[in-house]
């Protein structure tokens, strides 16, 4: 059984930018790398598809979820905190006659 072949994004990207400018027609392209129409047509649509996310500005998703994370975290550890500070009040307070 054949080994698929794994072709790598700057690959795709310069046949799909050939075809898309007309430099190479579809035709060309997948006879000079033996390539059926179906995978070079899959790579355009992804190219086509995924472009805007190369114009977007890098990590901005990223960095709103991490500072959610870090906000909730000091919510978390604040609410710690202030435990922590009564059960210190109520152990140091001296005991009374009956215990409490």
């Amino acid at each position: 059984m054949p080994k698929r072949r794994v072709f790598q994004p700057e690959f795709k990207a310069r046949l799909v930018l050939d075809e898309l400018t007309g430099v190479k027609t579809t035709a060309d392209i997948c006879r000079e790398h033996q390539l059926s129409p179906q995978v070079l047509a899959r790579w355009k649509a992804e190219l086509i598809e995924r472009a805007p996310e190369i114009f977007a500005k890098p990590g901005r998703g990223d960095e709103q979820t991490q500072v959610a994370e870090m906000e909730r975290m000091v919510g978390h550890l604040t609410m710690e905190l202030e435990a922590v500070k009564k059960a210190s009040t109520i152990l140091a307070s001296p005991l009374t006659r009956n215990g409490r």
